[in-house]
C-alpha cells in the first residue's frame, strides 16, 4: 500500500463488528479464509492481545464502546436490558418497542468528525437495534435495524418522521423473502470440516446437523433468516445501496460507515463457537464480506478507504462439549438460585416487601434486590425502612456465593477500587462497568468456562477471557501491516481512528492512540 503524507486523511472510515467473533476465529479458519475476512486479516495491523475491556460482555455495552473511545461506566451503557429499548419514540413502518440512544453518554468519533467538518455523513446499519443505534451515540444520523416481523429495515422517531426514499425501495425489493425455502448445507466438502456434525448440545438437541432448512411461509420466513448466514449478506447489501444513496465516502470530508453483523452471534448461540455451523459461518461470512468490499472498491478508491474491524464480545463453549480450542474440562452450569432464594427469604422475613423469588430469563427479582448477570442490586431505600444493615448482608451474601462450586469470587465494587487492577483483570472489568455501590452492590464472577443455569444456548457476559478477548484490526494505507502482541482494548480504537482523521476527541477517552501500527 502507498504511503500516506501527513496531511492525507480518510474519505471513509468503515467500521465492522462482527457480533461473538472470537479472535481465535480468525486463526482458527485461516487456510480457508479466501475472502474479506482474509484479506483483512492478512493485509491489515492485527492486535493478537485485543479485549473488550469490560465484565459484562453484552452486545449493547460492546457497542456503546466501539466509537466513543470510553468504557461502560462512562458511556452509561453496562447491559442489553438497559440498552436502547424506549418507550417514548416509536419505530416507523414497523411493530414493536421503539429504540433510541437515550441512555448514551458522551460523544462518538462520529460527533468529532462533525464539529471538525459539518459535511460529514454518517450510516450506520445492522439486524440489531442497539448494534445499529449505539456505535454512533446520541448523533440524530441515518441509523437503520432489521425488523423480523415485517421483513424491513426500519429506525424509530428518535432520528426523524419518515424513511428516507432509498430505505423504502430497499424495503419493496423483499430481499429476504427471496431466502425463503433456501438450504443451508455446508458450503465445502466435510472433509475440510474438523468438527462433528452430531453434537446434540447444540441446538437444544433439534436440529443440530445440517442442512438447515429456512422455512418458506413468508412470515416465518423473514423472522428466520436471523438465524441463517444470509442475515449478514442482506446486511452488507443494504449498507453498499445507503453508501450509493447518501453517497459516503465521496470526499473531501471524511464520513462514516458502520455496520454490526450478528449472524456469528445467532449461530454461535445456537450451536457454540465448536460447530461445524459457526466453521461454515465464518467461511460464508468471509466471502460475503470479500463481495461486498469488492463492490465497495469499484465506486471508491481503496486508497481512500480505512477499515476497522472488532466483535462486541466473544463466546464461551458449551460446558459439555470439549475441544482443543478451549481448557473447558471441568466446567460446569452454576446454580445461585438456592443462596438468591435464602436472601428473599431472609429479607422477606425482616419485612422488606416483596413477592418472593421470581426468575424471568435468568433475571432474579427478590425481596428487596435484583440479581442478573452477576450483578446484584439492592432496593437500599427499602433496605433501609426494614432498618437492615447492607453490610452485614452483603458479608454475608458474599460467604454463601463463594461456597457455591464454580462461583470464583464476588467482590464489592468498593473493594474493587483497592485492587491492583494492572494483574487484576477481573476486578479491572468490573470497574470498567461500575464506579459505585448503588447500582452494583455486588458483583460475582464465575469460574473460566462455567455457565450461569439458565439457557440451553451458548453463553457469553462474563468477565473471562473467552468473552472478552476480540479482534482488533485496522486495514489500509494508514496502518502498518502485522501482528501486533501488545496489549491493546476495543477503547483504543476511536482515539486510533481519529488520529489517522486529524480529529480531536470532544472529552477525556479511556483509550488511547495505538501508534505502533499508524505509518
Amino acid at each position: 500500500m502507498p504511503h500516506v503524507t501527513d496531511t492525507t486523511t480518510p474519505k471513509l472510515v468503515l467500521f465492522i463488528t462482527i457480533d461473538a467473533m472470537r479472535s481465535d476465529y480468525l486463526a482458527r479458519f485461516d487456510g480457508q479464509l479466501i475472502g474479506g475476512l482474509g484479506r483483512l486479516y492478512r493485509g491489515g495491523a492485527f492486535f493478537t492481545n485485543g479485549f473488550q475491556d469490560h465484565a459484562i460482555t453484552e452486545t449493547a455495552p460492546g457497542h456503546s464502546v466501539t466509537m466513543s473511545g470510553r468504557f461502560p461506566v462512562h458511556t452509561g451503557i453496562v447491559m442489553n436490558v438497559a440498552g436502547v429499548n424506549d418507550t417514548t419514540v416509536k419505530l416507523i413502518d414497523a411493530p414493536g418497542m421503539g429504540a433510541s440512544p437515550f441512555r448514551f453518554r458522551g460523544t462518538t468519533l462520529t460527533d468529532w468528525l462533525i464539529a471538525k467538518d459539518p459535511r460529514t455523513k454518517v450510516l450506520s446499519v445492522s439486524r440489531k437495534d442497539r448494534a445499529a443505534i449505539l456505535p454512533i451515540g446520541k448523533s440524530k444520523q441515518p441509523v437503520f435495524w432489521y425488523d423480523p416481523v415485517n421483513g424491513n429495515f426500519t429506525t424509530s422517531t428518535y432520528y426523524g418522521p419518515t424513511l428516507p426514499d432509498w430505505v423504502r425501495a430497499y424495503n419493496a425489493r423483499k430481499v429476504p423473502l427471496s431466502y425463503a425455502g433456501r438450504a443451508w448445507r455446508p458450503m465445502l466438502v466435510d472433509s475440510a470440516y474438523t468438527e462433528p456434525d452430531s453434537v446434540p448440545y447444540e441446538a437444544g438437541a433439534v436440529d443440530f446437523m445440517f442442512p438447515h432448512i429456512q422455512p418458506t411461509a413468508p412470515d416465518s420466513a423473514v423472522a428466520f433468516i436471523t438465524e441463517f448466514p444470509w442475515m449478514d449478506e442482506v446486511t452488507l447489501d443494504f449498507a453498499l445501496s445507503g453508501v450509493k444513496a447518501l453517497n459516503l465516502g465521496a470526499g473531501p470530508q471524511t464520513d462514516i460507515l458502520a455496520i454490526s453483523l450478528s449472524t456469528t452471534d445467532a449461530i454461535g448461540h445456537k450451536y457454540g463457537p465448536d460447530s461445524r455451523e459457526i466453521h461454515d459461518q465464518i467461511l460464508r461470512l468471509d466471502r460475503s464480506l470479500g463481495a461486498f468490499l469488492d463492490s465497495l472498491y469499484k465506486v471508491r478508491n481503496e486508497k481512500d478507504v480505512v477499515i476497522a474491524l472488532t466483535a462486541d464480545h466473544g463466546l464461551t463453549p458449551f460446558p459439555e462439549v470439549h475441544t482443543t480450542h478451549d481448557t473447558n474440562t471441568g466446567a460446569h452450569r452454576i446454580n445461585v438460585r438456592p443462596v438468591l432464594q435464602r436472601l428473599s427469604n431472609t429479607l422477606a422475613a425482616r419485612g422488606v416487601p416483596g413477592n418472593g423469588l421470581e426468575v424471568i430469563s435468568g433475571v432474579y427479582a427478590g425481596n428487596g434486590f435484583y440479581f442478573d448477570s452477576g450483578v446484584l442490586q439492592l432496593d437500599r431505600a427499602a433496605l433501609q425502612r426494614a432498618n437492615v444493615n447492607v453490610d452485614t448482608l452483603l458479608a454475608t451474601l458474599r460467604a454463601n456465593f463463594l461456597k457455591v462450586p464454580g462461583v470464583a469470587r464476588a467482590d464489592r465494587i468498593s473493594a474493587l477500587a483497592t485492587a491492583d487492577t494492572v494483574n487484576d483483570k477481573i476486578a479491572r472489568r468490573w470497574l470498567h462497568m461500575f464506579n459505585d455501590e448503588n447500582t452494583a452492590a455486588m458483583v460475582v464472577s464465575l469460574a473460566p468456562y462455567n455457565y450461569w443455569l439458565s439457557t440451553y444456548l451458548a453463553e457469553h457476559g462474563s468477565p473471562n477471557d473467552t468473552d472478552a478477548h476480540v479482534p482488533i484490526l485496522f486495514y489500509g494505507s494508514w496502518f502498518k501491516p502485522g501482528r501486533y502482541p501488545e496489549f491493546a482494548t476495543v477503547a483504543d480504537m476511536a482515539p486510533t481512528l481519529a488520529a489517522v482523521a486529524r480529529v480531536t476527541p470532544l472529552e477525556k477517552l479511556d483509550g488511547h492512540v495505538l501508534q505502533n501500527a499508524i505509518r
